[in-house]
Order: C-alpha cells, then structure tokens, then sequence
C-alpha cells in the first residue's frame, strides 16, 4: 500500500523546488506557484525562506524576480526528487500464502421435519 507522499514531502514546497529542476525556462514566483498549486503568497514566503538558506538565488528584472537553484539547492532538490519517487513507487503485491487453503466443508443437511397430519 502507499502513503500519502506528505507524511514524509509538503507537496506545494517539494513542488516548486523540484519545477526549479528545469532550467529550459526562467521561473517567476507566479510561475512557480501555478507549477506547484499553490498560491502566489505561499510560493512568495517559500522562496523568501529558501534565499535565506542559501537555496535560492533570486534576481530582480524589473517588478519581476527569477529564481534559480544554488548548487545547494540543486542537490537539495536531487535528494527530494529521489525520495518523491520511492515514495510513489507502487508497492510490490503482497506474497502468496505459504499455508494452503483450506477445503470447503459441505453444509450441514436440513434434519428431515415429519409430514404433519392433516385433520
């Protein structure tokens, strides 16, 4: 059976972490919001805290703010990629039963009722 992947991952954080894995694109915190299903504030104060700790780099053009991965944060972002997909591996199916089954007994036999007398 599979858990719920945020028991161990936030998705929304884990998400727009590992939507900075893509380097084809610049990413915008609004970008990175919708990637991640989150809202603009959340992914805003997420990627605040992510600068602080040196996860982020971000650079300001104009009104806009792009963000990239630090080489910390890339490896950072490996790791939780690499825990996301064990964790949503499908687990394997449960082994077979080493005891063999049991064989159906046959239901009990109705006790024959006397034919009542009709008066």
């Amino acid at each position: 059976m599979v858990m719920n992947a945020n028991i161990l991952l936030k998705s929304k954080q884990a998400g727009i972490l590992i939507a900075l894995r893509d380097t084809t694109q610049a990413w915008y915190v609004s970008s990175l919001a919708k990637a991640a299903g989150t809202t603009y504030v959340h992914a805003c104060n997420f990627i605040n805290v992510c600068e602080e700790l040196g996860v982020v780099n971000c650079e300001k053009h104009g009104k806009l703010k792009v963000v990239k991965l630090t080489e910390k944060g890339a490896k950072i972002t490996e790791m939780l990629y690499g825990i996301n997909s064990l964790i949503t591996q499908t687990a394997a199916p449960p082994a077979a039963p080493s005891v063999p089954p049991q064989q159906p007994q046959a239901p009990p036999k109705e006790k024959e009722q006397p034919e009542k007398k009709q008066s």
